[in-house]
Parts: C-alpha cells; structure tokens; sequence
C-alpha cells in the first residue's frame, strides 16, 4: 500500500529527520551518477527528493508519481515535471530512459511486478536503474515513525533476484542511512559522521538498501545455419556429372575389335 503524498512531502521537506535521510541518499546517488549533459532523467515512487541535482545540466527530467500515491507539483517555484501515472502504464516511450530513480515506488507497491516491467520497459540501451529500499537488517525498517518502516523490507539477496527475474543485471549494490532514525539533536547534528562512518565498513547494516542495475539486452537470432562447415563431406562429388566420352579413334578401334571377336566365335 502507498503512502500519501502529503505525509511524504511532510517528512522530507518539513522535519529534520527527513531532510538528513534526503542528504544521505542524495549523495550517494550523485556519487554514483554525476549529472551529464544530454540525459533523460526519471524517478517513479517519491523518488523527485533525489532529482534536483540533475535539473540543471539533463535533458529532461521527470517525476512519475504512481495514483495510489498522489501528486504534487515539483519542484517549487520552477515548471512542473511531476506527473501522475498508473503503476502499469507510465506515460513514457520505450527506451526513452538514460537514468532511472525508484524510491518508495517498489516495497508499498501491491503489483511490484507490474512495476519492474514498466522500468525494464523505459530504460533505454546503456541505461541505468536504481532501486531504493528498505533494509530488512536496518534500523529503519522497524520503525513507523519513518517512510522506510512502511512496505516490504529487502535483503540484498531478495532484491536482486527479484531483478535478474525481470531482466535486470544488479551492477552493484551499497546501503545508507547509517545514523539511527532518531530526532534527538545528538543524532541529528553527527549525521554526516556516521555516513561517512558506515561507508567505510562495508559490513555495518544501513537503514536504506540501494542496488543499480543495467537491462539486459539479448542479440537478435537469425534462422539457418549459424556457421559455415570448414570441411564439408566428399561423398557425393561427381553425382549427376555427365560420363566421360572416348575420342572418336579409340571408339572405332573399340568397334573393331567387338566384330573381330564376334566373327572369330560364329567361325567356331
């Protein structure tokens, strides 16, 4: 089940609490693509916290946000790129995607399915999709008071064949949200100490769980024969090739030769 778009835009953008989680994640995503010039960028779910930094230098950038869910318009004081959409049927082409975004677009979805063939569908050759989600060994997922305690929780393990199944190739796959999901001013204020802290243990469990993946593109099949046979059989050379001919002196000493025997034998 979605949550509502108020009570997400409440928690990013009018607590604290959410504003670090926005930090965290965001960062981590510009790590892993810096904004380039010429680039189709989308974000299905509430992903649009983590889109602002490609405003300036992409192409386009889009907001779908699924019906369940709700819309509002982003991002404030500059032109509308949200739109509202089914979860079956995004208003997008084809191949159209350079880079694709998913937060709380996939563990609240009732058709997750559905969801992950609409992302395979729209990213394009060479793209690349992100799916955030609730780590099921974090600290976040166990609590209410957070969008990541809402939906289903995933185990990298769980994610990623969950993608391979939709024709996705997970690439690599890091967590965020190492700070506990607490609104003390102590967490608050060593927030960025503790990110920093938890990206270099590779071990210690974040609160978000973040896999990128690439789609599988197959090579087209040809009928036939595929490859040409090197040595092919001699077997039936020469079948259907005309029988040699004598030249015409041998065919007359030939002729004489069978008179000569017949005779020889009527004599006797």
């Amino acid at each position: 089940m979605h949550l509502d778009v108020l009570d997400l835009r409440n928690f990013y953008y009018r607590t604290q609490l959410g504003r670090v989680a926005q930090r965290a994640i965001r960062d981590q995503v510009v790590s892993l693509w810096p904004p380039l010039a010429g680039q189709t960028v989308a974000g299905f779910g509430f992903a649009v916290p983590l889109l602002r930094p490609y405003l300036a230098e992409s192409r386009r950038v889009i907001g779908l946000m699924p019906g369940p869910q709700g819309v509002m318009p982003w991002p404030a004081g500059m032109a509308n790129v949200s739109v509202l959409c089914e979860e079956t049927l995004w208003p997008l082409p084809t191949g159209h995607v350079d880079r694709l975004v998913l937060m709380h677009g996939l563990e609240t979805s009732d058709n997750p399915t559905a969801v992950l063939e609409e992302a395979h569908r729209v990213l394009g050759p060479g793209g690349r999709a992100l799916f955030v989600v609730p780590n099921r060994a974090g600290l976040w997922a166990r609590r209410d008071g957070t969008p990541f305690g809402f939906g289903r929780p995933y185990s990298g393990g769980q994610l990623e064949a969950q993608l391979k199944a939709h024709g996705f190739t997970p690439e690599r796959s890091m967590t965020s949200l190492f700070a506990p999901p607490s609104e003390s001013r102590f967490w608050l204020g060593t927030s960025n100490f503790w990110e920093g802290f938890g990206r270099r243990l590779p071990w210690l469990a974040g609160g978000v769980l973040m896999v990128e993946a690439s789609k599988q593109v197959y090579a087209p099949t040809r009928g036939g024969l595929g490859a040409a046979v090197r040595k092919p059989l001699r077997v039936l050379d020469g079948v259907g090739a005309a029988l040699p001919t004598l030249r015409s002196g041998r065919v007359q000493d030939a002729n004489l030769r069978v008179a000569g025997t017949i005779s020889d034998s009527e004599n006797h």
